[in-house]
């Protein structure tokens, strides 16, 4: 969950590092550092807890030459956040130095080992004893720096994303991965970048090699770029071309980024159903499906994994599969799924869904589920990442970059692409009418559309906000398809303003919650027309009777409610199928209003991180 980078080349390496830095900082900021090679082979290293910005004021004028170096932003698992902890960490007197995002899960042997044979350590992280240890297989071997790095390597369990400097060969940087992501850009002549992403690159490159695990790069000043995997056996890499654009990592004038990407919502879902359907030809068309159509025509039952919001995506997914497709459908956090020997089957169907690609736990779920035979489909926003080369098939979702913590346009790019596969599959099986999938088809084009008009209540949104910036405690509550988006709302509002808030199905609210209701207790409810609107307004009743506080999101032209909520949100009409992806759009203003009510750093929420690549 860390951010690193590293340059080599011809430029200034500080600026480059620290713009990158700045951007990577989603993925962690507790504290930053960075290492330079300067000109009397000796590496130069500052860093401080806190924000990139803190790190800035803290080199203030000092010396910050060199044409090579790496930097880091921390996102703390060993050891508290503070200045000893912060990357880069050293050895072998400075002269070594390395940046590391991952986990080294069996780093208190490997310390017990090198202290043994002398080693002292400064830090509480698993990242200086890795430095240590290719320290000491130098010492014990003789090697060279690439040499040492893949057989420490060997010794080591556990994830990584490692860039290591040596200031005894000024001319190369070596870089290796496992489980943790990794990009090399190529830029001019023996002029190389590597980040944790390609938003530090893009600026001065389109050309991108994905590492894979167990290889290890060396990016030489007068050699170029060499890769290896870890039994020393050449690699030749594939270079892809980026296609982001550096305005789509910029605010774009919007105060946060997590308001822009609201506001992307329109077209981040066009982008995630076009050239996928088509309304004149009635059909979808989505190549990982068709091409192991068999695997899903045979398909017992759908288990989708995934953590966080995206888990709530496939909770959506279950009811639209089972609704039109008639295959039995389990939803699993990944994290539990992957430890409880669960039962997987040869003609089972597992969805893993995971805006960044590289989620730890669902990565390993989805390992266990190939091993077991499992047919597995990915979703995942970002091009070239470890699930989309894991999985046996999938679909992108087309959201663009997401810099925000907070997932707001990754959430309904999956429930557009989500939609689409139920949609084929029950045309394709013979569950979902013509008719019907017809009229979807239509009701799914004019979703954007319907989201620009949510958009618009912004203002009125904010004014709802002014009221609840105060409250410490919300509940969220949902039937059907909507129930997913109470649990999405109630985790946005936590997230991000720091309020307590839970999401339940309105029904189980009598089943204990309903005794937290008093005349301070917010409940927002999301009250669209659907099969169960009746019920949900009996449930509204009742915590009206008991004082508490109501929000009711319900569809356009509702009169019902405007005599029991104190405000009412009107949603535009669509299939009761496709409301979450409108429901939706009002719950993630509204927790961003009032977190910058409350003046939470709403980008960079405490403790969080966007990318969750460790346990």
């Amino acid at each position: 969950m860390c951010g690193i980078v590293g340059y080599i080349g011809e430029k200034d390496a500080f600026p480059i590092i620290i713009k990158g830095l700045q951007r990577l900082e989603y993925r962690g900021y507790d504290s930053a550092g960075v290492a330079l090679q300067q000109d009397n082979d000796e590496l130069t290293v500052y860093k401080k807890k806190g924000k990139v910005q803190d790190l800035l004021d803290f080199v203030g004028d000092a010396d910050t030459s060199g044409s090579s170096g790496i930097g880091h932003t921390r996102w703390a698992t060993h050891g508290p956040p503070n200045d000893v902890n912060a990357h880069p960490h050293t050895a072998r007197l400075g002269r070594l130095s390395i940046i590391h995002n991952g986990i080294i899960e069996n780093y208190e042997a490997l310390r017990k080992s090198l202290e043994a044979s002398g080693h002292a350590f400064v830090s509480d992280t698993d990242t200086e004893v890795l430095i240590h240890l290719i320290e000491e297989v130098q010492n014990r071997t003789d090697s060279t720096i690439c040499e040492a790095i893949q057989i420490a390597l060997r010794e080591v369990e556990g994830a990584y994303a490692i860039v290591v400097m040596d200031a005894s060969m000024p001319n190369l940087l070596v870089a290796a991965r496992k489980s943790s992501p990794l990009v090399i850009g190529v830029g001019a002549e023996n002029e190389y970048f590597v980040a944790s992403d390609a938003t530090p690159i893009v600026e001065y490159t389109q050309n991108v090699i994905y590492l894979d695990d167990e290889e290890v790069a060396v990016m030489h000043r007068e050699e170029g770029l060499i890769i290896r995997n870890l039994d020393n056996v050449k690699i030749t890499p594939e270079v892809h071309e980026l296609e982001l654009q550096i305005e789509a990592i910029e605010k774009g004038g919007f105060d946060h980024f997590m308001l822009k990407e609201i506001f992307e919502q329109p077209n981040s879902i066009h982008d995630s159903f076009r050239g996928r359907m088509s309304i004149q030809r009635n059909e979808i068309k989505l190549s990982g499906i068709d091409q192991h159509w068999k695997r899903w025509e045979g398909a017992q039952r759908i288990l989708i994994i995934a953590c966080g919001t995206s888990w709530h995506a496939g909770l959506v997914a279950e009811y639209l599969f089972e609704d039109f497709a008639r295959i039995p459908v389990e939803v699993e956090y990944a994290s539990e799924f992957r430890y409880r020997n669960p039962i997987i089957r040869s003609d089972d169907v597992v969805i893993a869904i995971s805006q960044s690609g590289e989620t730890a736990d669902t990565l390993a779920a989805i390992r266990l589920a190939k091993e077991q035979g499992a047919h597995v489909f990915g979703i995942c926003n970002v091009v070239g990442s470890s699930i989309a080369r894991e999985t046996d098939s999938g679909a992108y979702t087309h959201a663009g970059p997401e810099i925000g913590v907070a997932s707001t346009k990754a959430f309904t790019a999956q429930l557009t692409v989500l939609t689409l596969i139920a949609m084929h599959v029950g045309q394709r099986n013979g569950n979902l009418s013509s008719k019907r999938f017809s009229r979807l088809l239509v009701e799914l084009n004019s979703i954007p559309e319907k989201v620009e008009q949510l958009l618009k209540q912004d203002a009125k949104i904010k004014e709802i906000a002014v009221k609840f910036q105060h409250n410490e405690n919300a509940l969220y509550l949902g039937r059907g398809v909507n129930f997913p988006v109470a649990l999405e709302g109630a985790l946005k509002l936590k997230e991000i303003s720091y309020i307590h808030a839970e999401g339940y199905p309105s029904a189980e609210m009598k089943h204990g919650p309903i005794a937290l209701i008093d005349e301070e207790m917010p409940v927002f409810f999301v009250a669209t027309a659907d099969d169960v609107y009746e019920k949900v307004v009996s449930n509204v009743q009742e915590v009206k009777a008991r004082g508490g506080r109501l929000v009711a999101l319900v569809t356009s032209g509702n009169s019902d409610l405007k005599s029991l909520a104190e405000f009412v949100i009107e949603i535009p009409k669509c299939d009761q199928a496709l409301a979450p992806l409108l429901t939706t759009i009002p719950l993630q203003l509204l927790s961003y209003h009032i977190a910058v009510l409350r003046e939470c750093n709403v980008d960079q929420p405490r403790n969080l991180a966007k990318s969750v690549t460790v346990e």
